[in-house]
């Protein structure tokens, strides 16, 4: 704005006050596109919330997911040591079961009181291993032989064309714990 020489110095002073506090916009915006500015402005942000709350919520979803994941995880890792540890006890036991197998046929002339104990001392510790989910293999005669399941210790000559990579004998039982092979039979096969 230009400065008149001939105006009053006091009128001046105003007229440069109010330029300074009111400065001119130069945009070229009507009234008009400034509401409509304002509105897109409150919808961006409504907007940004509604993001920021999905993102939270996939955020909150996956770490659930994977807190699951660890949970099963941990408790199957659990179950599975302890299973393990049993699975030890249990190998080591078996030899005393088989002790007890040859005891049982030995003392089948004793006494009455004598076998009965030792019968009710046997039936006891096979209660408590079948209760771990201890069986024996079935390694009858005839039955065929399995590499998954049996130790071939010896091969004998046989007459008997069946007999032929059949089991024989058996020397030593073999026993699963769970449908899983503990202790592989040693059984004798016909050649």
């Amino acid at each position: 704005m230009e400065k008149n020489v001939h105006q009053d110095p006091e009128t001046v002073k105003k007229e440069e006050n109010i330029e300074e506090l009111a400065p001119i916009d130069n945009t070229g915006k009507d009234t008009e596109s400034s509401e409509s500015d304002n509105k897109e402005e409150l919808a961006d942000p409504f907007k940004k919330l509604q993001d920021d709350l999905s993102e939270a919520k996939d955020k909150y979803v996956r770490l659930y997911a994977e807190f699951e994941n660890h949970r099963r995880r941990t408790a199957k890792e659990k179950l599975e040591l302890i299973q393990s540890a049993n699975e030890r006890l249990i190998v080591e036991l078996l030899p005393v079961i088989d002790d007890f197998e040859r005891a049982g046929k030995a003392l089948t002339h004793k006494e009455d009181k004598e076998l009965e104990g030792f019968l009710l001392i046997q039936s006891k510790l096979k209660k408590i291993i079948e209760q771990f989910g201890i069986k024996p293999m079935d390694t009858t005669p005839e039955t065929s032989f399995d590499p998954d399941l049996h130790e071939a210790v010896t091969q004998v000559p046989s007459t008997d064309e069946k007999l032929k990579g059949k089991i024989v004998d058996t020397i030593e039982k073999g026993y699963f714990m769970n449908d899983k092979v503990i202790r592989y039979a040693k059984v004798v096969i016909g050649n």
